[in-house]
């Protein structure tokens, strides 16, 4: 059985493990597969990991097609995630609804957990979010960031302290157990982000590589991207927001 190669940022990681099973079976393939904030997955990348296939942002999908390292022609979005606040499940939502009732459940929290503040797309947003709040200094200590989200929200989950809280991308926060999706980050903090396939010029089965590109953003998986947190987008309108 062949290996596919993945590099992916870590919001595509529960559409993967969802797909794997789909792989070996409709491809043929074992996939090996590894997920964390966009910025560790593309230094991976340009310093000559195994890829057969990367999913990062568009805008750096893009920039790697410009480079010549990925296939233009195999280009695919998965969809566009937004930014949200989880807490543990079972403990009070809290109203993260405007951006006053935001800071309140922040600082509110005795623990915030958030992947890498500046390699992962969602830690480099939400510091940006508590500076324009006035409360970066403030939480600075309560702070828990982790490599990842995934790694970000499975701690949340085991937090064990009375009043955590957290922000990643949807997608992680949804398929993290033990952790519960509050809401998206009001609408003048929102952050939708297109992630995006596509084959690298490197890969050793390009056509096995593009298949499972088609699968990832094909139709076929439409309402599974739609159900694990990935916003459908048209044709055309795959920038990143």
């Amino acid at each position: 059985m062949k290996t596919l190669h993945l590099l992916s940022a870590g919001a595509a990681l529960g559409l993967v493990r969802t797909l794997e099973p789909r792989v070996r079976e409709v491809l043929g393939a074992a996939l090996d597969a590894r997920f964390n904030a966009v910025g560790t997955m593309l230094q991976l990348f340009e310093a000559g990991e195994p890829c057969d296939v990367l999913v990062l942002t568009d805008s750096m999908i893009a920039a790697q097609i410009a480079a010549g390292t990925l296939d233009a022609a195999s280009r695919s979005p998965l969809g566009r995630v937004r930014t949200g606040i989880a807490v543990r499940v079972g403990d009070v939502l809290p109203d993260v609804a405007t951006p006053e009732a935001l800071r309140a459940a922040l600082l509110a929290a005795d623990a915030v957990y958030v992947p890498d503040t500046e390699r992962s797309t969602a830690g480099i947003h939400f510091m940006k979010v508590l500076r324009e709040l006035g409360i970066d200094h403030e939480l600075g200590e309560r702070l828990r960031p982790h490599p990842n989200g995934a790694t970000a929200m499975r701690e949340l989950a085991a937090a064990a302290s009375p009043r955590p809280i957290g922000c990643t991308q949807v997608t992680e926060i949804l398929y993290t157990s033990g952790v519960q999706l509050v809401a998206p980050l009001p609408q003048r903090f929102e952050l939708a982000t297109t992630y995006t396939a596509a084959v690298a010029l490197r890969s050793t089965d390009a056509a096995l590589a593009a298949r499972f590109v088609q699968l990832l953003g094909g139709a076929q998986t439409l309402a599974l991207r739609t159900a694990g947190g990935f916003d459908p987008i048209e044709l055309g309108d795959a920038h990143d927001h």
